[in-house]
């Protein structure tokens, strides 16, 4: 056998482990740009990808998801009282709480500064609302310890169901407007 098949195989051999090498860090780059790194869960672009996939779905196969965008209420006085470390701490204490109020099937996102998004599959448009109150009331037991006292925020949620007819292009804003809504409601039964 001569000396250029076996250079010719050992150079396709590198050659396959140098893109198997490219293969898996386009991946982990891939990871890394629909993750926040502040919070370990999916950042906006993620989320509007799993919104995407989501809506695409539900308008093919039918069934049921949700849309509930979160606001923390009280979260800018933390930053300024205590400084955006603390802020930074209460951010990653909110999203392990959302994590864990939420199924696997579920999607968490950090979304914007103090916004977060939760897209609930399987369950209906009352059952959806009944969730979201419940994460408004996870985010507010969710306390974290910062030079002896306990820093807490509150959330408000507002809630969009998936449906066949919706452009997804509108839901977060449908969302978020709902939100405010239940912010202004709020206001409105505590005066």
């Amino acid at each position: 056998m001569s000396a250029e098949p076996v250079r010719l195989a050992a150079e396709v051999a590198r050659l396959e482990a140098e893109l198997a090498a490219m293969r898996a860090r386009i991946a982990e780059l891939e990871t890394h740009a629909e993750s926040d790194p502040l919070t370990g869960v999916m950042n906006r672009r993620g989320f509007e990808r799993e919104l995407k996939r989501a809506a695409a779905y539900v308008r093919r196969y039918g069934g049921n998801a949700a849309l509930v965008y979160l606001d923390l209420d009280g979260f800018k006085p933390v930053n300024d009282r205590h400084g955006h470390a603390a802020g930074d701490a209460v951010l990653k204490a909110v999203a392990q709480s959302l994590l864990g109020a939420v199924r696997a099937s579920d999607t968490v996102a950090r979304i914007g500064g103090d916004e977060f998004a939760v897209l609930l599959w399987n369950l209906s448009a009352a059952d959806a609302r009944t969730k979201a109150d419940a994460l408004e009331r996870a985010i507010a037991a969710t306390t974290v310890a910062w030079d002896g006292q306990a820093l807490a925020v509150g959330a408000t949620a507002g809630v969009v169901e998936l449906s066949a007819d919706l452009a997804v292009e509108g839901l977060v804003a449908r969302a978020d407007a709902a939100m405010y809504a239940r912010k202004r409601q709020r206001r409105a039964h505590s005066e």
